[in-house]
């Protein structure tokens, strides 16, 4: 069998021959108190299946309200207005709760008696996994929809209906033995962030270039110092309205990512006088000062890659160099123990946190000697190196789990499976 040509008692029908309804959902007023009855929105839909917790909640007790818009089970839902990565996803109502009310944003699609409703919901996923719905679909500011005339157009495979149930538990069957390669997968990521965060505590404990150390004592050369004592002083950057294009690149706080910096999505700066005042030198140390609470503190080293300046909300460390590496500084502020007092240091906002200067020349911070810097620089990035590694195989193992569910899929509803 050729992968285009389908088994002999396969049909290819159109999704609107299948539906015995497809219908909006209910208009109502929502609420956040769980008193009433709860109704569907669109973050319901969530890994690819009804989250209860993302729902909100209406008061309407009317009896033909409640029979017109009550989900019933082996209901699909549909987003059929989203973003372009969740556009299509979808979602099947099986006895959940006693009651779901369908709310508006989601399409409902109840499929007729021929219709495995498992073997229609991997079939949508499969499709939206193909780029089939965005394809289709009218595009809008931050939005993408598909209307229901253009839905009901689409061609979907109908094999008969015990082969459509021998498919679902094969599918069903090849799904948990990949989900559970991929729990294993994710858990060894986790554990390899256990990883990265110990290296850097035992290296600030002494551990990484001292054989006999006491349990939270420093080796008997090292100083207790703050970074202010390590510094000439910390400078905010140019607060000056960046361009989409100019001189030069202005580094921002959404440029730090994982200690270094990012080079795309660049802003640029003409102003000749802010250029010279925040120009980067190689091996500047720069802190993000303002964001989340989970953000704030980000820190990476300017390597010279070309030349910059730097944003208002970030600070640069002006660094006494006969005293302090930057590598040796940046890796001890994205310690734990370093964002734990930065937690306890920072000030609120309106949905974010602030470190300011005076605050982060008081994180405390243990010194050896700069010799001893660059030995613990080399022990920690020999073990970081390590742990890279061993991420980029999990990263390139959870894509090809995610193409072999696609290729599962794929056999399936060209009838390859079984």
């Amino acid at each position: 069998m050729t992968q285009n040509k389908l088994p002999k008692d396969w049909k290819v029908v159109k999704l609107g021959e299948l539906c015995d309804k497809m219908a909006n959902g209910a208009n109502a007023k929502q609420f956040e108190d769980q008193i009433g009855l709860p109704i569907s929105r669109i973050e319901t839909i969530w890994n690819e299946d009804i989250d209860l917790k993302r729902v909100k909640y209406i008061y309407e007790n009317d009896e033909a309200f409640i029979e017109k818009y009550a989900l019933k089970k082996n209901d699909i839902l549909f987003s059929h207005i989203n973003s372009d990565i969740h556009l299509g996803k979808t979602a099947l109502f099986k006895n959940q709760t006693k009651t779901l009310i369908h709310g508006i944003n989601l399409l409902l699609i109840r499929l007729c008696k021929e219709a495995q409703p498992d073997f229609f919901n991997y079939q949508f996923n499969y499709k939206r996994r193909r780029g089939e719905f965005i394809t289709i679909a009218s595009k809008s500011v931050n939005q993408s929809s598909i209307n229901q005339p253009k839905l009901k157009n689409i061609d979907f495979v109908l094999p008969p209906l015990k082969t459509q149930q021998n498919i679902v538990s094969k599918i069903e069957e090849l799904f948990s033995e990949l989900d559970k390669g991929i729990e294993d997968l994710i858990t060894a990521q986790q554990q390899l962030k256990i990883y990265r965060q110990s290296v850097l505590k035992w290296a600030f404990e002494g551990k990484l270039t001292n054989k006999k150390v006491q349990e939270g004592v420093l080796p008997k050369d090292w100083k207790k110092v703050t970074i202010g004592d390590v510094c000439h002083n910390v400078e905010y950057g140019s607060a000056t309205k960046s361009k989409k294009e100019g001189k030069i690149p202005v580094l921002r706080m959404g440029n730090i990512q994982n200690g270094k910096f990012n080079w795309n999505d660049l802003v640029y700066s003409d102003d000749d006088i802010e250029i010279k005042k925040y120009m980067l030198k190689k091996n500047d140390v720069l802190f993000n000062r303002t964001n989340s609470a989970e953000l704030v503190g980000k820190t990476a080293i300017y390597k010279g890659e070309r030349p910059a300046i730097f944003a208002g909300y970030l600070i640069r460390i002006n660094r006494i160099e006969e005293l302090i590496n930057a590598d040796f500084m940046t890796y001890y502020l994205n310690t734990k123990e370093a964002k734990q007092y930065g937690n306890s240091v920072r000030s609120f906002g309106v949905n974010q946190s602030n470190i300011n200067g005076t605050k982060l020349k008081t994180y405390p911070l243990p010194l050896p000697s700069l010799e001893e810097q660059l030995l613990i620089v080399l022990e920690i990035e020999s073990r970081l190196s390590v742990a890279d590694k061993m991420e980029e195989s999990i990263a390139q193992s959870l894509q090809q789990a995610e193409a072999l569910r696609q290729s599962i899929l794929k056999k399936a509803f060209s009838g390859e499976l079984i």
